[in-house]
């Protein structure tokens, strides 16, 4: 494993030497994105380009949810017992579920969950949408890559901060975490760090709860590229302190959404570097619709309070008490 881990960041090395190499002969123009973005109207071009992953409240479909009251006094089982796919997904059957699990956080400049926010699931987009779905699948089968680790590298992501740029740290807990190949998709979409004078001409285009990010963002690329930022200096930008704007009265905490595959999910964070996630499977919809299965990084935990973090979700249970077995007895998955 130290051998296969040493190879994978030699190559990210070289890699990265190549990149810099081929910016450096076409001038600085290329090495300072910031600063080419600056000059010749490149102020509408930033604007412009997407965050690295968009997913908002919008991305929710609310049909079919149900009230915080759904499932009330019944008792869940560990989803986390349940088995899995391969690929790391869980294979349901019939029955309540709950598992506390790791969570992210993927949009930097705004505040933690707050007491009364409602949280839907919705699908992860962006351009950034399978590197980011890649690290927290694949950070499962790496228990030597720490959370914050992880979490210091996907704000450096989610902050569009050109791999090159990445602090040696970032790299090696990218070089861990995705192959060779999979680490030439953290390319595209990056920023530069940009100049002070034209942050404040961005911010001045831009309405107040997207210049909090829009700066945030930069002052996480400046720390990725500095190469000795620590997960608290970058938690720093990337969370606000203070509460959030009012919850949305019509989107309760502990509101269910019904899943595309028929079941229903809830998400109930405590911060942002853990959720609890319940699942309810109707047996009517097992015995129409075998071979159902759960996925926490297909999904994000979206508070309906545009002023919190998006949650990316994982498969990855905090804590699992192991010595519990299932009461719920499932069939065989096809």
């Amino acid at each position: 494993m130290k051998n296969k881990n040493l190879i994978l960041w030699l190559i990210a090395l070289l890699f990265c030497t190549h990149a810099q190499a081929q910016f450096g002969g076409l001038g600085k123009k290329l090495l300072d994105k910031g600063s080419e973005m600056a000059s010749g109207g490149g102020l509408n071009k930033i604007l412009k380009q997407p965050q690295a992953i968009t997913t908002n409240f919008k991305d929710v479909d609310k049909t079919g949810s149900k009230p915080p009251s759904f499932m009330e006094g019944q008792v869940p089982e560990p989803l986390y017992l349940l088995p899995k796919t391969p690929e790391g997904s869980y294979k349901l059957c019939a029955g309540f579920y709950e598992m506390t699990n790791k969570s992210y956080c993927l949009h930097a400049g705004t505040r933690g969950p707050s007491t009364g926010d409602g949280y839907m699931l919705a699908p992860v987009l962006g351009p950034k949408r399978d590197v980011v779905i890649l690290i927290l699948k694949h950070a499962e089968t790496h228990p030597e890559v720490n959370q914050r680790s992880i979490q210091v590298l996907l704000w450096a992501i989610i902050a569009r901060t050109k791999f090159a740029d990445f602090g040696t740290d970032i790299k090696l807990t990218a070089t861990r975490l995705l192959s060779p190949n999979e680490l030439l998709m953290l390319e595209g979409g990056a920023l530069g760090v940009l100049p002070a004078s034209l942050m404040a001409k961005a911010k001045d285009q831009l309405p107040p709860a997207a210049q909090s990010v829009f700066e945030a963002e930069n002052n996480i690329r400046q720390l990725a590229a500095s190469g000795n930022a620590s997960y608290e200096e970058m938690e720093k930008y990337a969370m606000i302190a203070g509460l959030a704007p009012q919850p949305d009265p019509e989107v309760p905490s502990g509101i269910w959404s019904l899943h595309p595959d028929g079941y229903y999910i809830r998400f109930i964070p405590h911060g942002y570097q853990q959720t609890t996630t319940q699942i309810y499977v109707p047996k009517e919809l097992v015995d129409s619709k075998p071979g159902l299965i759960y996925d926490g990084p297909n999904g994000i935990a979206c508070p309906a309070n545009v002023g919190a973090q998006r949650l990316a979700q994982t498969n990855e249970p905090l804590n699992p008490d192991r010595t519990k077995k299932l009461k719920t007895i499932c069939s065989p998955t096809p």
